[in-house]
């Protein structure tokens, strides 16, 4: 089931549909309802009116497992071996595209106002400093 759903994850619903219908395995057919019934609860949740399917796609899709039943089947020797039938819960959620926003029409530059650049401020200066040696140090410690 994993691999069938790994297949319409972000698609749109309508490609995702035909993906699930034209898929071979015995998996597709459960998905392809699960996938229809998430299609009819959004339309039927809108109260606005029916939602265009092309502005729908598959935002999550994911498998966990559900319960197993265990049943046994005689083996030779008296033993017994353990078949395990394992059950999944599909979870598909449908939600809607936002409609894309058209970009403003940029300004052409003779209409644009004229941007005054910024001045340059001067940074004070630093007052130098000077590195007095051990002799300069002697000198004036001899002149005190």
């Amino acid at each position: 089931m994993r691999l069938v759903v790994d297949l319409i994850r972000g698609r749109g619903v309508e490609e995702a549909l035909s993906v699930l219908h034209f898929t071979p395995k015995h998996a597709a057919k459960t998905a392809e309802m699960v996938l229809r019934s998430a299609i009819s609860n959004i339309q039927s949740k809108d109260e606005g009116g029916r939602v265009d399917p092309s502005t729908l796609f598959v935002k999550e899709a994911f498998v966990n497992g559900g319960p197993t039943v265990k049943r046994i089947s005689p083996a030779p020797m008296g033993r017994a071996y353990r078949i395990r039938k394992r059950s999944h819960h599909l979870t598909i959620i449908v939600a809607q595209r936002e409609a894309k926003v058209k970009p403003k029409p940029a300004v052409p530059k003779a209409a644009a106002a004229p941007v005054a650049k910024p001045t340059a401020v001067e940074k004070p200066k630093k007052k130098a400093t000077t590195k007095s040696t051990k002799s300069e140090k002697k000198s004036a410690s001899k002149k005190s």
